[in-house]
């Protein structure tokens, strides 16, 4: 859909593509667009909702400033798909070894950690964290033992089936604790210069810091360290889920294709003819013919979608569904019951049906209205149903 246009006097301040938006949230965002650091209209995606400093959903450019809290506290989340040459009639018809085998082989949860594995150190020996923010012994061993592990919150494993019946395997998660720590150093350094600077700020959580501040370089050089580990964290976790389903099904799993984007990053890129930091915070890049990986909630589809290169998103797509319900909302208006007729047909840990609340599919978004919604951002290739989940 064209994206509504939202203005403050004559400048033009959003786009939005949602047609299922709150008033809270479209706040957020014009306080956001009004940031003194903002080089342009924010781009609210179809999945949008209220989100800490920025808004979960928007792309915000800036030329010569970065808004640490506008990337977040997750640098780099994403999702990594592949397409296997598995059948949905080669698998076995008890998929429950597969979550068995999923739970063995990926470390899940905020507080579980594994012993290295062996690719993370050959990776952490070519890229070895410089970075200027000060970390604890225990932190610093947590970057080898987090490589490969999913983390908690929305992250999660899935084994789902095309409409065609071949298999994707499908994941989401990012940067682990060190992405959160390095990220929660520098948002706080941008909130004491900007303090120390008087730099007028709507919102304390969008300080920001410019090219010529002493922050912007240590900033943008831990940040892209981040996404690159994120990135390499979602290979090494899709490799091991490869080799679950080689081992239950008995069979060589040959790949297809791989698609791994990030939903919560910045990166710098020509626009028109300036050259801008573009901040998604839950938004994928969708330049023509950009891949990615749109998942819903765990008891609704996914998608496989081209990018069509829409210059008003700043070439973006939505990150999946977006939440309706916080988390504690979540766990206060929905039963156990109704999360558990949702997630029928599938093979998932619903003997933590109760912690898992919060995740249910009633507190997100109709992702058939976002994928509606973004008919042109993004082309859908595949829709994706899944028969395996599990959560961290």
């Amino acid at each position: 859909m064209a994206p509504t246009i939202h203005t403050d006097g004559t400048v033009e301040r959003l786009r939005c593509w949602a047609s299922d938006i709150e008033a809270n949230t479209l706040e957020q965002a014009l306080v956001s667009s009004r940031s003194a650091a903002v080089a342009g209209p924010v781009a609210l995606m179809p999945d949008a909702h209220l989100g800490y400093g920025a808004t979960v959903g928007s792309v915000i450019p800036t030329e010569s400033a970065i808004i640490p809290a506008a990337v977040g506290v997750d640098i780099g989340c994403g999702m990594i798909a592949v397409e296997t040459d598995v059948t949905a009639a080669q698998l076995p018809d008890d998929l429950k070894p597969i979550l068995r085998g999923i739970e063995e082989a990926i470390p899940a949860g905020f507080d579980r950690h594994q012993k290295p594995l062996r690719d993370a150190h050959r990776w952490l020996d070519n890229r070895a964290l410089d970075t200027e923010v000060r970390l604890s012994d225990k932190q610093r061993r947590s970057i080898a033992q987090q490589l490969g592990t999913l983390g908690g919150g929305n992250h999660f494993v899935e084994v789902c089936l095309d409409e065609r019946d071949q298999v994707w395997a499908v994941l989401h998660s990012g940067s682990r604790g060190i992405g959160n720590v390095l990220a929660t150093k520098h948002i706080d350094a941008a909130k004491d210069l900007c303090a120390q600077l008087d730099r007028a700020l709507d919102d304390r959580d969008l300080a920001y810091f410019l090219a010529d501040d002493a922050g912007f370089e240590a900033y943008i050089r831990d940040m892209l360290w981040s996404q690159e580990y994120a990135l390499v964290n979602r290979e090494m976790m899709m490799n091991e889920l490869l080799a679950v389903v080689r081992k239950v099904t008995g069979r060589p799993v040959k790949e297809l294709q791989r698609i791994n984007c990030h939903h919560n990053y910045t990166e710098q890129e020509r626009h028109g003819d300036r050259e801008l930091w573009i901040t998604r915070k839950g938004a994928i890049r969708a330049r023509t013919g950009d891949r990615g990986v749109i998942p819903g909630s765990m008891g609704t589809n996914s998608y496989i979608v081209s990018g069509l290169g829409n210059a008003a998103s700043y070439h973006s797509a939505s990150h999946g569904a977006g939440r309706r319900h916080s988390r504690r909302a979540a766990k206060r208006n929905f039963e156990v019951a109704e999360f558990t007729e949702a997630m029928a047909g599938r093979v998932w840990q619903r003997s933590r049906a109760a912690d898992l609340l919060d995740e249910a599919p009633m507190a997100y978004k109709d992702i058939g209205q976002v994928m509606a919604d973004q008919a042109d951002l993004v082309s859908i290739d595949h829709e994706l149903h899944a028969i395996v989940n599990y959560k961290g």
